[in-house]
C-alpha cells in the first residue's frame, strides 16, 4: 500500500516512520512537514540508514491524495479536521492521531478544545480506534479516530468490568502519570528539562481534555453513564504512562470473577497482557512496545478493586495503535510491523 504521513516530524510522526519503514506491506510515499524546503528524512530521523531515500516535503494536498491509499494525520488538535474530511471524501483511509474525530458531540469541542468543529457531519462516520473493543467496525471504516494516550491506558483497564457490569459506574477514579513526550514536541515552559527534572506534579486537575473522551467511550461500553475523576500527573521521564484505577465492585462479585473477566476478554488480544495475581506493571516493561500490561488487586470485603495499567504513550497510546488499526482495516495480521 502507498502510505503518507502528514506531520512526519513530531514525536508521533517519527514513531510512525520508524514502524512503517519496516512494514512489509507499506510503501511510504509522502512525508510532510511545515518546512518550505525538502530535506532527507535521515537528517531528522537518525535511526534510518544513510542510504535511505525518504524525504520530507512541504504539504501539498493534491499530491498526498494522488499518492496515498492510507493517510496518517499526525497534526496538533484542531488542525486535522479540515484535511481529514478532504482525504475522506477522496476515498482515502484516514487515521487521525489528534482528537478531532474522537468525540461524537460537537459541542464538546468548544468546551474542551476551544474550537468550533468544522466537519460535524463526519463525526458520526468516525470509528474510535480501540482495537480490543471496536475491531469489527475498524475493519469497515475509512475514518479511524485513534484514541488518546490516557484514554487508552484507562479504558483498557476498566472496560472489561464495565462491559460485564461488575462495578458501579457513578464514581471511578483514574490516577494517571505520563512521561513528558505526551505533551508533544512543541516547547513550553512546563516541559523544559529544568522544570521537569527531579519533580512530579499533577496538572489540569478535573480539566484535562481527555476527560470527555474517557467518559464517552466508557459509557458506551457500560450501556449507562460512567463518571470518572481523572487526574493526570507529569513524570520526569521521556515516555510511558502508568494508570491506577479505583473501582467499587457490585455485591457478590468475587476476586475470581474479576480475574476471569480480564483473562477471557484479552485472551486473544495480541497487545494486552494480563499479569498474574500479585504482579503489577512497570513502565520500563512496556516502553518502546505496543503492549498494555495490566495488574489487578481485589478487596472483596471492602467491595473494591484496583487496576494498574502501563503503556508507552507514543506507541500503544498513539503511533503503534494507529498502525495496529491500519493493519486491521487493510487486512494485514494485526501484529505486522509491531513485534
Amino acid at each position: 500500500m502507498d502510505v503518507s504521513i502528514v506531520g512526519a516530524t513530531g514525536y508521533t510522526g517519527i514513531e510512525l516512520v520508524k514502524i512503517l519503514s519496516g512494514h512489509a506491506g507499506v510503501n511510504l510515499t509522502c512525508l510532510t512537514t511545515r518546512q518550505k524546503d525538502p530535506m532527507p528524512l535521515r537528517h531528522f530521523a537518525h535511526f534510518l540508514s544513510k542510504y535511505s531515500k525518504l524525504e520530507l516535503q512541504t504539504f501539498n494536498f493534491s499530491e498526498v491524495a494522488a499518492k496515498s491509499d492510507v493517510v496518517f494525520l499526525a497534526l496538533p488538535h484542531t488542525e486535522a479536521v479540515t484535511f481529514g474530511e478532504k482525504f475522506y471524501k477522496r476515498g482515502k483511509i484516514v487515521i487521525d492521531l489528534s482528537a478531532d474525530f474522537r468525540l461524537k458531540n460537537p459541542a464538546l469541542y468548544k468546551k474542551w478544545y476551544n474550537f468550533e468543529h468544522g466537519s460535524r457531519g463526519l463525526l458520526k462516520h468516525a470509528v474510535y480506534g480501540l482495537p480490543e473493543y471496536y475491531k469489527a467496525a475498524i475493519a469497515r471504516t475509512d475514518l479511524i479516530a485513534n484514541p488518546g494516550c490516557y484514554p487508552t491506558a484507562v479504558l483498557l483497564g476498566v472496560a472489561p468490568l464495565l462491559e460485564s457490569k461488575l462495578i458501579e459506574t457513578d464514581h471511578i477514579v483514574a490516577d494517571c502519570k505520563s512521561g513528558v513526550s505526551g505533551a508533544g514536541r512543541k516547547v513550553t515552559k512546563a516541559t523544559q528539562f529544568y522544570e521537569v527534572d527531579e519533580d512530579f506534579k499533577a496538572y489540569k486537575v478535573l480539566a484535562h481534555q481527555h476527560s470527555p473522551e474517557i467518559e464517552q467511550v466508557a459509557s458506551g461500553i457500560a450501556g449507562k453513564k460512567a463518571q470518572f475523576t481523572f487526574v493526570p500527573h507529569l513524570l520526569p521521564i521521556k515516555r510511558g504512562i502508568l494508570a491506577t484505577i479505583y473501582v467499587k465492585l457490585k455485591s457478590k462479585v468475587t476476586e475470581k470473577k474479576v480475574f476471569d473477566t480480564f483473562y477471557k476478554k484479552y485472551a486473544e488480544e495480541p497487545f494486552v497482557r494480563v499479569l498474574p495475581k500479585g504482579s503489577f506493571p512497570a513502565i520500563k516493561d512496556v516502553a518502546y512496545t505496543n503492549f498494555c500490561d495490566i495488574g489487578i488487586a481485589v478487596d472483596t470485603k471492602a467491595k473494591k478493586a484496583v487496576i494498574v495499567t502501563a503503556i508507552d504513550n507514543l506507541l500503544k497510546g498513539a503511533s503503534g495503535q494507529a498502525v495496529q488499526n491500519m493493519n486491521i482495516r487493510t487486512g494485514f495480521p494485526e501484529e505486522t510491523g509491531l513485534v
